[in-house]
């Protein structure tokens, strides 16, 4: 006779071996229709591991020199998911800001505070309280050091400390044109400790492409430009306005995105443009990387598109249709969720041992009119298999349980981190003080709480417009701390932080960063 050999009857170790290859879900469904696969579940750190990781929406770096046992790193990982339920705004350390507030971009990445000044042309880079293993960069550039190019306007600035880049780009005057017509805009690529060019880049200076052709057009000058990054990906949004011939001819206007992958290339075909009928504001459209090979352009709609193929236009791949229309729209994706490669974080984040899944982080869009805050799961666009192919697809299906809308009085300040959202905002009680909260978005967090935080599963509707429902679970935790409103400038939120930029009105236009560990 030939024995059968089943799974149940092979030894335990490569039993979990096995399973170790399925998706976290495929093990949960595993898990839950055997008895005998329970308890190896059960008996099993590292299949836990996985778990945990897969319901906080995280993912294991490859090749990693950790030789911590994973029961360790299990316990880590849930210890560090609880606390954030029971984050402490009381205990902080403050770092002194000289002039903070004459910046009129300020953001927080990996560790670092990066400030620019447009009107004094001056930025800076400093490390915050920087961990013994973290490599850190500080760097400040008087006015006028930034771009040496006689003629030349700095029109934005990117720093990313963990490919060590600076970008800028400028635009410089034709001098002997009395139309200031531009002659040129350039982006230029350093080192951002040193004013070497950068060792990764194809080039010390990135080609932008001129507009769409237009007719009557006897001046172009570029009045908005705003610089993204995200891996060896580099996108410029600029907003040309076109002045005609003829006084009395309208004068149009355009938004171009160009797309370069920097580490190959000087020049770039990936363009994106469109007219703007009336120049109302100079921020007509917003877009973000959905890892490094998706991009999200928004304007009435959300249009997504494929950059695999960096040679041709951007690939149009769907578009999802808004509930309403909104204005002023500002995407929150701060760079430590971009996506780099396992090189770069072993080298920059020792003892990384997980990053966020691209597939699954969230995406936060403010609008001041209507006065709404809306958090979306990436999820949507990567699942495109699984929603109707008729195009553009309605709101119905693929916004309410994908989705949370929030509304807020004037000067919410919100900020976003892999499954974390961030929200300071005032309430109709408390139009004098901030109230914080924390909202955690992972399938986890209901599981791991601990009885702190409230869960939301139910769906909630808001009124503008028009009636939105929307359902996507989360557990929000509200602090007990207060903050003056005439003083809280910014939050922002990491892995393990939470970051709060208060004025110090006593010292005109200097501030203080406080800096809450988790």
């Amino acid at each position: 006779m030939q024995t059968k050999t089943g799974f149940l009857s092979l030894a335990r170790e490569l039993q979990c071996y096995i399973l170790s290859f399925l998706p976290y879900r495929d093990i949960l469904r595993c898990t839950s229709v055997c008895k005998a696969l329970r308890q190896i579940y059960v008996s099993s750190s590292g299949l836990q591991y996985i778990i945990e990781l897969g319901g906080q929406r995280l993912l294991p770096v490859p090749n990693t020199d950790n030789h911590t046992p994973t029961s360790i790193c299990l316990q880590t990982l849930r210890d560090r998911a609880h606390a954030w339920f029971k984050f402490d705004l009381h205990s902080f350390k403050t770092i002194a800001l000289p002039e903070i507030l004459y910046a009129n971009k300020k953001f927080v990445t990996n560790g670092h505070l990066c400030l620019w000044d447009k009107d004094r042309d001056q930025a800076s880079i400093i490390p915050i309280l920087p961990k013994p293993s973290q490599r850190t960069i500080k760097r400040h550039w008087s006015p006028g050091t930034l771009c040496l190019v006689p003629h030349s306007t700095t029109l934005d600035v990117l720093m990313d400390p963990v490919q060590n880049l600076i970008a800028i780009v400028y635009s410089v005057a034709d001098e002997y044109d009395h139309l200031e017509s531009e002659k040129m805009v350039s982006i230029d690529l350093r080192a951002l400790d040193g004013d070497s060019i950068h060792p990764k880049a194809a080039g010390r200076t990135l080609i932008v492409s001129g507009p769409a052709p237009c007719d009557n057009v006897n001046r172009i000058k570029t009045t908005f430009a705003k610089l993204k990054g995200c891996g060896r990906h580099i996108a410029l949004q600029r907003t040309l306005e076109l002045d005609g011939r003829n006084r009395n001819y309208p004068r149009p206007a355009q938004w171009q995105l160009q797309i370069w992958d920097w580490q190959n290339s000087l020049v770039s075909n990936s363009v994106l443009s469109d007219t703007i009928p009336h120049l109302m504001y100079d921020d007509p459209i917003e877009f973000c990387f959905l890892g490094n090979d998706r991009l999200l352009v928004v304007t009435d709609s959300l249009k997504l598109y494929s950059i695999e193929d960096m040679s041709q236009t951007p690939q149009f791949l769907v578009c999802f249709q808004l509930p309403i229309p909104v204005s002023n729209l500002c995407c929150h994706l701060p760079l430590d969720d971009i996506e780099h490669s396992s090189s770069q974080l072993q080298m920059h984040t020792q003892q990384t041992m997980y990053t966020s899944d691209p597939t699954h982080r969230l995406l936060c869009f403010t609008s001041s009119f209507p006065n709404t805050v809306l958090i979306i799961s990436t999820r949507i666009f990567f699942n495109l298999d699984e929603i109707a192919a008729a195009t553009p697809i309605p709101w119905n299906l693929w916004g309410p349980s994908n989705t949370r809308f929030f509304t807020r009085l004037i000067g919410c300040k919100v900020h976003i981190s892999g499954h974390r959202v961030l929200q300071a905002f005032t309430t109709p009680d408390t139009l004098a003080e901030y109230e914080v909260h924390m909202m955690d978005f992972s399938p986890l967090a209901v599981l791991n709480r601990q009885g702190l935080g409230r869960v939301v599963k139910e769906p909630s509707t808001i009124q503008t417009y028009m009636k939105i429902t929307t359902s996507l679970p989360y557990v929000d935790v509200v602090s007990d701390s207060k903050f003056d409103v005439r003083n809280l400038q910014h939050i922002w939120l990491d892995k393990d932080r939470v970051y709060l930029l208060n004025a110090n009105w006593d010292s005109p236009q200097s501030g203080r960063l406080d800096v809450i560990d988790i």
